[in-house]
């Protein structure tokens, strides 16, 4: 249980609990990038332990809640309409489409899989040879050096019946593009801890020094995030604005050079859309040239009509950090995760997710409901 319990440990959590309201001066607001933060401090109860004077809110460092609604039409399109074997990781299959989600086209009969590793479908590809097999390769960079990889071992064993349909957008433009929203009121940021194992910091540090926020980088365990949320009121209680490590144990500066090494060979910064947000220029990845021959929308030529968003859903007001979940009117009523309306409702990073399964609102509301 090494890193595991200690980093959970409430005495801990206590202390640091302590020094924050010792601490705090001044109302900050502090978004946590990544769903997992998201997740923890919901789960463990951190949000209802801080100061007033703190409000945490909650980033778009969910890959599954940003992948654009057109490529998971694609998904479907390939897996429907040109009987591929679709792979995916669980999280995208309840995620709504224009239509519907890869679920409902898996029970329509579609041969769609979910696993666990990318190099499990290149084995599938391997295995099925005269079948084509594509893997939903959605994430930040956490997961692009595994999806690198996967092309890299496809190539090299001359499979051609192996591609991925490519959905990777990158955390520094998304803070950037956050900062330059006129309504947002983020005063510093929790940086993902396996973001920046992958990657780094280094690319951080302009936007500390040009908006003047603090990024703190942290882990996911209560520890870890009480820990960050004090090192960013620190900063900006005395004016400070720069880049810090909390998850020393995991994150360097440099990050891991072999892993950046493997994305910089097979993939190439673009722009990309953010599903409810907007396209965000050079936020993403893109196959380059010399592995076009793996690469899903080239090799099929996929090209579907633009589909359009559910009116009603706030998802990007959410993840921009301007709203919270339970202020969208169809917070468990319309949106469930039965019947979402949007991605951050059933992914298991999502925002809306962690406040209706790990926060009293629900039940607050059924209570009202009941009266």
């Amino acid at each position: 249980m090494k890193f595991l319990s200690e980093y959970r440990d409430p005495e801990v959590v206590a202390r640091y609990l302590e020094r924050l309201r010792a601490t705090v001066r001044h109302p900050w607001t502090i978004m946590e990038v990544c769903g997992g933060q998201t997740h923890s401090l919901v789960k463990n109860g951190i949000l209802d332990m801080l100061p007033k004077e703190i409000t945490m809110v909650h980033g778009p460092g969910c890959p599954v809640c940003v992948t654009p609604l057109e490529l998971i039409d694609k998904a479907i399109w390939l897996a429907e309409e040109k009987g591929v074997i679709l792979c995916s990781f669980g999280d995208m299959l309840r995620v709504p489409g224009s239509k519907k989600s890869l679920l409902e086209a898996k029970a329509d009969g579609a041969d769609i899989r979910i696993l666990y590793s990318p190099l499990e479908a290149v084995r599938i590809a391997q295995e099925n040879p005269e079948r084509e097999v594509v893997f939903f390769a959605v994430g930040f960079e956490t997961t692009a050096p595994a999806n690198a990889l996967s092309v890299v071992h496809a190539r090299r064993m001359g499979l051609t019946n192996y591609s991925i349909l490519v959905s990777h957008v990158l955390v520094p433009p998304a803070i950037e593009a956050i900062m330059d929203d006129p309504d947002t009121r983020v005063n510093a940021f929790l940086a993902a801890g396996h973001v920046c194992t992958i990657m780094g910091t280094h690319e951080y540090e302009p936007l500390a020094q040009r908006y003047k926020v603090p990024i703190v980088v942290t882990g996911f365990e209560p520890v870890d995030l009480m820990q960050g949320i004090l090192m960013a009121v620190q900063q900006l209680e005395k004016g400070e604005a720069r880049v810090e490590i909390q998850y020393t144990r995991m994150v360097r500066p440099e990050g891991n050079l072999n892993a950046r090494k493997l994305i910089e060979e097979v993939f190439e910064p673009t722009d990309r859309w953010w599903r409810g947000i907007a396209s965000i220029p050079q936020s993403g990845y893109r196959l380059r040239d010399e592995y076009a021959a793996w690469d899903a929308e080239r090799k099929f030529a996929v090209d579907l009509p633009a589909a359009q968003e559910e009116a009603s859903c706030i998802a990007g007001d959410i993840m921009k950090g301007i709203k919270k979940p339970h202020e969208c009117p169809n917070f468990g009523t319309r949106c469930k995760p039965e019947t979402p309306l949007g991605a951050p409702m059933v992914s298991s990073e999502g925002a809306c997710a962690a406040y209706y399964h790990f926060s009293n609102l629900i039940n607050e509301m059924d209570q009202v409901a009941t009266e």
